[in-house]
């Protein structure tokens, strides 16, 4: 097989195995559906492996497969560009996929929408390579489209639950506001650089380097910092920035594969991919990477707040990928783009390993998502627990684990970086150290060590769950009742009912082998792909040629080599530096906390019950959009409902012309008198009329 049939066949087999599954789900049996889509994606990865070592070998491409329109000087192609960054999400997005689709036999093996939950998620395999593949901004939108789609379809998964059908739609409207600005930056690189493909737009970029734009009124704008910030604006959407965030957390309404592969793997990566991809664009914009670094910042600390105070196991895991972004994208716009892509690929791995370890977590469970009804799993779920140790050790950047290099080049690149809004970006990617420390290992200490609380669930917490849960994720329990899925997967619902949680005197179970196979082997590259990668991704010539970095005005990177001296030495030195005593006592707080003295985190709860409810409130993002955004459009749509629909087209124009014909129809009756010589009268009449016309005319 030649080379580029092999690119072919990489986003292609997802694409059959997902075909085979969804156009005949209702007909073929289980086996078939998760045989042809496993077999689709474990094709894509082993070629997506070929395909890396022949890149690394020095072998890359770029060029059309196929043209599917010209429209004059414009050519739209499907095209692929194959290099260093693109072999490495291709393995990444396989790999991970490839687990989650074994994984998913055993989660969803109850539920009657099996075959199709299968084709959603292996055509989103396809959809996010058609994405990373890409060559030009044309293919670039489809793929980035299509996973927006596929990510919808999950979402909303169980569709007949009120709370998953409000997610899917909060996520689909928010990304629109984010592809809004993408595809308005896209159109200005056609409108100014006369072409999509992505090498003649980088090789024109420099000539552009100063040029201005005329937005609106007398003021110029840089056209560098317009485009930039507007495809920024689509990665925002995409990869979950604040004030675009909104939909992420809520996206737990669909099942836990999920969760794993599109919201910590792939899809909320996608827009820091797209960065990295453009930096020979994002590099002649100071301003733009300003605005990055600022976004990504809060990003990063005020999403950690929020995991502070989450029950639901989901969730915690869920504010840890947002703010997790927030550290790729403060990376970004440090310039650091190899770090940002870095920690990309070793997050993708612990976070993956995290969710679905919640997710076997909640299986153990019967369904339980409250980490205040667990305690003392441990022993009963072995494989469980040291997987979740090892992706936690992993999030807060224990030293040698993966998360541990690229966090920690990120907070060095940060320090060294001269963007402006650098200064802050280096408070708080610190202080999210402690705090990403301290609930992880709160979530950790809750579920799988002291006291055990299960089984007394439905006394103790069925009272004050409801309050302390978002309000969207348990109204449904009220209106909807488990019918749905015969009551066994509704992994999501968090209401205490009686066919939820252990019921009492039952001890929760190790998960079967599909589901804890796929967290041994996420749990290795968790471990050991930090050390492995940090020295040619960073500072060898991994991404020589790809990724594009002005060292002279953003000399970050440069700096930072010259501070390296190997893996090991850099682990060595981490025991003295500032994040690793602020991960390390942000863990003996949280242990502190909630196993010798519970009574202290209640006591500082009631003392600063307002935090508390800021934090409950989710800074009000919610409110405000509905009232704001959602209310606007209603009152809107209320008052072009009344001033347009009925005043103006039915009251003006169907009713007005209706009258105005019957206003004439009441004065011309007058002349209808049935007598000759009134008729001969008014032909007289206006006969002088329009002579009179014409003579003053003439």
């Amino acid at each position: 097989m030649d080379m580029k049939t092999m690119y072919l066949m990489v986003p292609l087999a997802p694409l059959f195995g997902a075909m085979i599954a969804g156009l005949f789900c209702r007909v073929i049996p289980r086996w078939v559906a998760h045989t042809a889509t496993i077999a689709g994606v474990a094709i894509a990865f082993a070629l997506s492996c070929v395909i890396w070592k022949d890149v690394m070998a020095g072998n890359t491409f770029n060029g059309p497969v196929y043209q599917w329109l010209t429209s004059g000087d414009y050519k739209f192609e499907v095209g692929f560009l194959i290099d260093s960054l693109t072999a490495t999400m291709m393995i990444v997005v396989t790999s991970v996929s490839l687990m989650v689709h074994v994984y998913t036999i055993g989660y969803m093996q109850e539920d009657p929408g099996y075959n199709r939950f299968f084709s959603y998620i292996s055509l989103f395999t396809f959809s996010m390579l058609m994405l990373v593949m890409s060559n030009n901004f044309m293919q670039l939108f489809f793929g980035w489209e299509a996973v927006g789609l596929v990510s919808y379809l999950l979402i909303g998964f169980w569709y007949t639950r009120p709370t998953a059908i409000f997610a899917n739609m909060k996520a689909f409207l928010v990304n629109r506001v984010g592809d809004f600005g993408f595809i308005l930056g896209i159109g200005l690189v056609l409108a100014y650089f006369g072409s999509l493909d992505y090498k003649t737009v980088f090789d024109a970029a420099p000539k552009f380097a100063n040029a201005t734009i005329n937005i609106w009124g007398s003021a110029e704008w840089s056209l560098m910092t317009v485009t930039c910030i507007l495809l920024f604006i689509g990665a925002m959407g995409k990869s979950a920035q604040v004030p675009l965030h909104v939909w992420l957390p809520d996206s737990m309404e669909g099942p836990t594969p999920i969760s794993a592969l599109i919201h910590a793997a792939t899809m909320v990566t996608a827009g820091i991919f797209m960065v990295a991809r453009m930096s020979p664009l994002f590099e002649l914009s100071t301003t733009a990477l300003g605005f990055v670094i600022v976004i990504g910042a809060i990003t990063a600390l005020f999403m950690g707040f929020l995991g502070i105070i989450q029950n639901d196991i989901k969730r915690v895991v869920a504010y840890s990928t947002l703010s997790q972004l927030g550290y790729m994208t403060v990376a970004l716009g440090a310039s650091a783009y190899s770090v940002a892509i870095f920690h990309l690929m070793t997050h993708a791995f612990f976070k993956a390993l995290l969710f679905l370890a919640a997710g076997s977590v909640i299986i153990g469970m019967h369904h339980d998502q409250d980490i205040r009804n667990m305690g003392g799993l441990r022993k009963y779920m072995p494989i469980t627990w040291i997987t979740s140790l090892i992706g936690s050790l992993a999030l807060i950047g224990t030293p040698l684990f993966a998360g541990f290099y690229s966090k920690d080049m990120i907070i060095e690149a940060v320090k060294f970086s001269n963007v402006p809004g650098a200064g802050f970006a280096y408070f708080a990617v610190l202080a999210g150290v402690f705090v990403t420390a301290f609930y992880s290992f709160r979530m950790y200490f809750l579920v799988f060590h002291g006291e055990e609380r299960f089984g007394k669930a439905h006394d103790d917490h069925a009272h004050d769950h409801a309050a302390a849960h978002d309000a969207h994720a348990d109204s449904h329990a009220d209106d909807h009742g488990h019918g749905a899925h015969d009551g066994d997967h509704d992994d999501e619902e968090v209401s205490h009912d009686h066919h939820h949680g252990l019921a009492p005197g039952q001890k929760p179970h190790e998960s079967p082998w599909v589901v804890t196979l796929p967290l041994l082997a996420l749990a290795v590259p968790s471990v050991i792909i930090g050390y492995i990668g940090i020295g040619p991704m960073l500072f060898g010539d991994y991404f020589k040629g790809v990724i594009h970095v002005d060292a002279a005005s953003h000399p970050a990177m440069t700096v930072l080599a010259e501070h390296f001296h190997g893996a090991a030495a850099l682990a060595m030195h981490a025991f003295v530096t500032v994040p690793f005593w602020l991960a390390l006592s942000g863990v003996v707080v949280s242990w502190f906390f909630y196993m010798k003295r519970p009574d202290i985190p209640a006591a500082i709860k009631a003392k600063f019950e307002w935090a508390y409810t800021i934090l409950d409130n989710k800074y009000y993002f919610d409110k405000f959009n509905e009232a704001f955004f959602a209310g606007g459009a209603r009152k809107l749509g209320a008052g072009l409902w009344k001033g347009g629909d009925v005043a103006v087209i039915d009251g003006v124009i169907v009713n007005g012309s209706a009258k105005a014909v019957g206003w004439i129809a009441s004065i011309v009756r007058y002349f209808q008198t049935g007598h000759i010589y009134s008729y001969a009268f008014s032909m007289i009449i206006g006969l002088v009329v329009l002579m009179t016309f014409w003579v003053t005319r003439a």
